[in-house]
């Protein structure tokens, strides 16, 4: 980081050269051996679009809250991700199709979720820009995604063993969620 002092503040740029020096040197990772662990997993946006006031809100208290555990010792920890959005995400892509005259029906299936994985990439990226601009101390290392394949593998089981044991079954009963 430079010594030079501008003639004019710029906050922008002070955030951003603090936040890189910040997450360069590990600051947000837990590194406290022996100490008491302390977990936020944050309930990841949908990467359906970009970071709206709510987002903000949520995680801004959520900073506030892993900071002042790092504060007191802990060795805090601050899980980040995205979802996926399944059926949201689908219609944002089938729209973007739209708008360049396109549909989803000229594409195979395979090539469609193509479409939809490139979506991700784009949007996943612009939430975790906006986050980082937050200031949200998040251990970036261990970034998630809701369809990462360790993920669908844990769902997938966890679901056949609740079926096994007859704990969730097929019936024509509505579902509250």
């Amino acid at each position: 980081m430079s010594t030079d002092l501008p003639t004019t503040f710029d906050p922008a740029d002070i955030e951003a050269r603090w936040y890189s020096h910040w997450e360069q040197n590990g600051l947000f990772r837990p590194d406290r051996p022996g100490a008491e662990a302390y977990t936020i997993v944050n309930p990841p946006p949908n990467v359906t679009g970009s970071l709206h006031i709510g987002h903000a809100l949520d995680n801004t208290l959520q900073d506030i809250m892993i900071r002042y555990e790092r504060l007191r010792g802990k060795d805090a920890l601050w899980v980040v991700g995205t979802d996926h959005a399944g059926i949201a995400t689908q219609m944002v892509v089938e729209r973007r199709l739209e708008a360049q005259q396109d549909r989803r029906s000229n594409y195979t299936r395979e090539q469609f979720i193509a479409k939809v994985w490139e979506w991700k990439e784009e949007s996943g990226g612009q939430i975790t820009r906006q986050l980082r601009r937050l200031g949200c101390s998040m251990d970036w290392s261990r970034e998630q995604f809701t369809m990462d394949p360790h993920f669908s593998k844990a769902v997938l089981k966890v679901f056949v063993d609740l079926y096994n044991q007859g704990l969730i079954y097929r019936d024509k009963r509505l579902v509250n969620w």
